[in-house]
């Protein structure tokens, strides 16, 4: 037997809720009810109080009463004002109590049925008696002779209302409260069926445990999941963020709350992140870390917020660049290659043709010509990784008809950078650089032709004063003094926007990022000769950094 799903939350909400009301009103309707029956009774005492003074102050009613026979007279006014008043009874008697007045007139002449003697020693009080017409609230008063309530009592005047027609004034009231009660009891439910539906909407039905269970796993998800997980609100902050995320975006602390512009990164990794769209596989640089973004937007019939996952890509975009590098090394090999092909027809044509002389002096010239660069390059820089990105990049450029030049003051013996200086940095620093300035100096050569110097690129890499220094200079077209700023953010470039790639605009970022990691300093310039340069200066230290 499956035993019942338990009552949804929202479900529970309600029904405590339902309950809460219906004892709040019945509470409201009870207290309003005793409220009203002692306010009723007080209303009918201060009304009958009221008639009944009025009566025995009148003047009409004195004269009356020292008359032969006061019936005649007063039986009329009397019934005049008890319907004037919508009182029950208003009886006007001697002292000795016999009525001059009643509502019935069979009644008159008979003796007051109730209390007069505090009447007759000239007070006025108040009493609930069972009488003729039945049990009523009364007040008895005097009736002196002389003018302004002054004199000896010569006469008693009873006012009264029932309890049966209070009650029956009562019972309006009760009506109208009950109508009241049954207005606000359906106008509470009505509310809190709307706020159970809303809140069953946003809990899916699920019940108290369920959704601690909920909680329970996404607890546990956010710490397995070894991927950045950020949540952004649909106002811009931070709702929910893993341990990953933190780290991936150099946060400390609890960031949940701040809004994003607020968390200090990069302007275009905040502008992604509060994107509406969604973004794919999108490269971000921060200060020591390049992530791969990915956002997704929660809706449903409003948008709620994104969804963004951050992935670590620092040691694969490391590898890519030591990739590209590769690869432009074997294109230049091919080249090379190629030409070498070239070039050993040409002697073996000219041993053919028997000019043996101009062979031996072709091929010895190109072979000085290929090997000038190697001595330079490796006499110059003594490091082995430095020396073979430059030998490549000259092959590469060369290829792309620019002219890769090594400063005469360049040296960097073996063994002189610190192991706490990794070559890979220094790869992507120098390889990234001199990327840039082949692609400026060729797409000026493109635009327009060149100047006496030619397509160039000037490397220069020495040590000295316990630094490294690496500098590119080269005959492009240079950096306006806006781009100066801007130059080393993550998507600024000087290449025409058609053709970009995901990773289109990184390379300056990532020099940044690299010679921030090391300690150093970038700077740019734009020589007297034109062009741009790019000076990066690096600690030559040998201690490992705290």
């Amino acid at each position: 037997m499956r035993l019942p799903r338990p009552r949804s939350l929202a479900g529970q909400l309600f029904a405590l809720q339902a309950a809460l009301v219906a004892v709040l009103v019945a509470g409201c309707v009870v207290f309003a009810y005793v409220t009203d029956r002692e306010q009723a009774e007080d209303a009918a005492l201060d009304q009958v109080t009221a008639a009944a003074r009025a009566i025995a102050s009148s003047p009409y009613v004195r004269e009356a009463a020292l008359s032969p026979d006061p019936s005649p007279a007063l039986q009329p006014y009397a019934e005049g004002v008890r319907r004037d008043t919508d009182i029950t009874f208003v009886t006007i008697m001697d002292t000795e109590g016999v009525r001059w007045t009643h509502p019935n007139p069979e009644r008159i002449g008979e003796h007051f049925v109730g209390h007069t003697r505090q009447a007759i020693e000239g007070a006025t009080f108040t009493e609930t008696y069972t009488g003729t017409l039945g049990r009523s609230v009364r007040v008895v008063t005097p009736v002196r002779s002389g003018p302004e309530g002054g004199g000896e009592v010569i006469a008693l005047v009873s006012a009264g209302l029932t309890v049966e027609a209070i009650g029956d004034r009562l019972a309006g009231q009760v009506t109208a409260l009950l109508v009241v009660a049954a207005s606000a009891l359906a106008l509470g439910g009505a509310v809190t069926y709307g706020l159970s539906a809303r809140l069953r909407r946003h809990t899916h039905g699920m019940n108290a445990a369920e959704l601690g269970r909920m909680h329970d796993y996404h607890q546990a998800t956010l710490r397995a999941v070894r991927e950045g997980l950020l949540l952004v609100d649909s106002s811009g902050r931070v709702g929910l963020i893993n341990d990953a995320g933190r780290d991936l975006l150099g946060l400390t602390g609890d960031p949940a709350g701040r809004h994003v512009r607020d968390l200090g990164l990069p302007d275009p990794l905040t502008d992604a992140l509060l994107s509406p769209g969604p973004r794919v596989d999108e490269v971000h640089v921060t200060e020591d870390r390049i992530v791969a973004l990915n956002t997704s937007p929660v809706s449903g019939g409003e948008r709620h917020g994104t969804v963004v996952t951050l992935r670590d890509h620092t040691e694969l975009q490391a590898l890519a660049g030591e990739l590209d590098s590769v690869r432009g090394f074997a294109e230049a090999l091919r080249s090379q290659a190629h030409e070498a092909a070239n070039r050993l027809h040409a002697v073996v044509s000219l041993i053919e043709l028997g000019r043996a002389d101009e062979a031996v002096e072709f091929a010895t010239a190109e072979l000085e010509l290929a090997q000038a660069l190697t001595d330079q390059v490796v006499g110059a820089v003594g490091e082995p990784v430095l020396a073979a990105l430059l030998l490549g990049k000259a092959a590469e450029a060369n290829e792309r008809g620019v002219e890769l030049v090594l400063a005469p003051e360049s040296r960097i013996d073996d063994g002189l950078l610190p192991p706490t200086l990794p070559a890979r940095d220094l790869v992507t620093i120098l390889g990234n650089l001199v990327d840039n300035a082949v692609d400026a100096v060729v797409g000026a050569a493109a635009d327009v032709a060149m100047g006496p110097t030619g397509a160039r690129v000037t490397v220069t890499a020495r040590a000295e004063d316990g630094e490294l220094l690496l500098a590119v200079r080269d005959t492009g077209p240079g950096l306006s003094p806006e781009a100066v700023d801007a130059a080393f953010r993550r998507g600024w470039t000087t290449k025409p926007a058609e053709g970009e790639g995901p990773g289109h605009g990184l390379g300056l970022a990532l020099v940044g990022q690299a010679v921030r990691r090391n300690g150093g300093t970038v700077a740019t310039a734009r020589p007297p000769e034109g062009g741009a340069e790019f000076t990066v200066r690096l600690p030559l230290r040998t201690e490992v950094p705290a």
